[in-house]
Order: C-alpha cells, then sequence, then structure tokens
C-alpha cells in the first residue's frame, strides 16, 4: 500500500491552517474519485470498497473516511460523472441544426459516453441496492435531475418538430396542436426507450449481433421520429 496516500491529521480548529486543510480535502476527494472511476473501469461495476482502494493505491479506511460508503462513493462519483454526461448531451442538442438532428447528436452522444467506460456508467446508474444511510435519496435525486434534463431537451426538440409540421400541414391531416395533447409524455417515453435500448446493447456481446454506435443512433433516432409523425400518414 501507498503510504504516501495516506492523510495528514486535521489541524486543531483554531488553527490558521483550516482553510487550506479544507481545500486540501476537497482536492483529495477529487483525486480519490478519479481514482476510483478507473478503478470501476478496470475491475468492474461489482467491485468492493477494499478492491477500489487497493487499485487506487491507499486503504479502504480512507475512502471510507471521505465518503462514509460504498453508496456515497457512487453518489460521489455519480455526480460527476452524469454532470460530464449531460453537459455533452446537451451541447449535442444545441449545436444541431435541426430537431431530428439534434435529437440523434443527443442520442449519439449518451451511447458514446456510456460506451466509453460501461462498468462506470452501471455502477453510477445502476441503482442503489447497496446503499444505506442517507447517500440513497441523494443519489437518486442526482439521477432524477439528469435525466430530467435530457427529457427536458427532448421536449424542446420535439415541439420544435411538431411545429415546423403544423406550418407545412396539408387539409386532412392531423394537426401538431392534436398531437400536442399527448406529446407532453413523448419526452419521458423517448427517454426511457434510449436508456432501456442503449442499456441491453451495451450489455450485448460484440458479434455481428450487436449493432455499431452509429447504426444504433440511427435505428432509435428512426424510431422516435417515426412514431412521432406516424398519424400524419405518409411523407
Amino acid at each position: 500500500m501507498n503510504t504516501a496516500l495516506q492523510d495528514p491529521p486535521p489541524p486543531a480548529p483554531s488553527d490558521g491552517r483550516s482553510l487550506r486543510w479544507e481545500a486540501h480535502r476537497a482536492e483529495r476527494r477529487r483525486e480519490l474519485i478519479k481514482a476510483a472511476r478507473r478503478a470501476v473501469h478496470a475491475l468492474g461495476s461489482g467491485a468492493s470498497m477494499e478492491e477500489i482502494a487497493a487499485a487506487s493505491g491507499t486503504s479502504k479506511s480512507v475512502y471510507y473516511r471521505y465518503f462514509g460508503d460504498k453508496a456515497g462513493l457512487q453518489q460521489a462519483m455519480g455526480e460527476v460523472v452524469l454532470s460530464q454526461m449531460q453537459d455533452k448531451i446537451l451541447a449535442a442538442g444545441r449545436t444541431a441544426d435541426s430537431p431530428r438532428a439534434g435529437l440523434q447528436a443527443m442520442v449519439s452522444a449518451y451511447l458514446q459516453m456510456a460506451q466509453t467506460s460501461p462498468n462506470v456508467y452501471a455502477f453510477v446508474t445502476g441503482g442503489t441496492a447497496e446503499a444505506s444511510g442517507s447517500a440513497g435519496p441523494r443519489f437518486s435525486d442526482s439521477l432524477t435531475s439528469f435525466f430530467e434534463a435530457i427529457t427536458e431537451m427532448m421536449e424542446r426538440a420535439l415541439r420544435a418538430y411538431l411545429d415546423s409540421r403544423a406550418n407545412g400541414a396539408s387539409p386532412g391531416r392531423s394537426s401538431a396542436p392534436e398531437l400536442g395533447i399527448a406529446a407532453g409524455f413523448w419526452p419521458t417515453a423517448a427517454l426511457g426507450m434510449v436508456r432501456a435500448a442503449g442499456e441491453r446493447w451495451l450489455a450485448t456481446p460484440p458479434g455481428p449481433g450487436k449493432p455499431t454506435e452509429a447504426q444504433m443512433t440511427e435505428q432509435l433516432t428512426a424510431w422516435l421520429f417515426d412514431g412521432i409523425g406516424y398519424e400524419q400518414g405518409p411523407p
């Protein structure tokens, strides 16, 4: 074990070094999260705290000191990973030149980020079966915030798409306002489908039966948009 990674004792409350200690502690916490992320990537989503600590070159007591338990580490890592995923997905949606291209870019960004490390993705989104204490609800909140942000982005793409279809709708075809009554449920359903299909895709062993990321993105986008436009009739 690398004893250089052990923490020095904290200063006394009245010591002027306390602010520097807090900064050190925050930086140390970030380092431990990065090390744990590398460990989970290599060892798998079921890695124990002892295994994660050993791969990080420290002891599990250090991880317990900073994160409380495995659920606390899962929460801390999840907040970092989900924030990074959210930023990339929303950026992909904003830079697209059409609603369909925006949705396709978001689906692609989601699959690419998850594919980068399926083990880390599973570790931070696979639930909190081992959670205890107060870490579980907070981690659940971070997942909820992540998926709410993506759902909102999908909803904006849907509304832009329906508005464009309404402006060009011909007599006898359903209008966007009529579709809009139930369309508010679509983003949640769409994200559920993308997530469920994406996670099954991640779990599928490589082989001729597994689509590439580009093929999976194209198929999911087609399902989502063809489903939206079905009642308006063929083009």
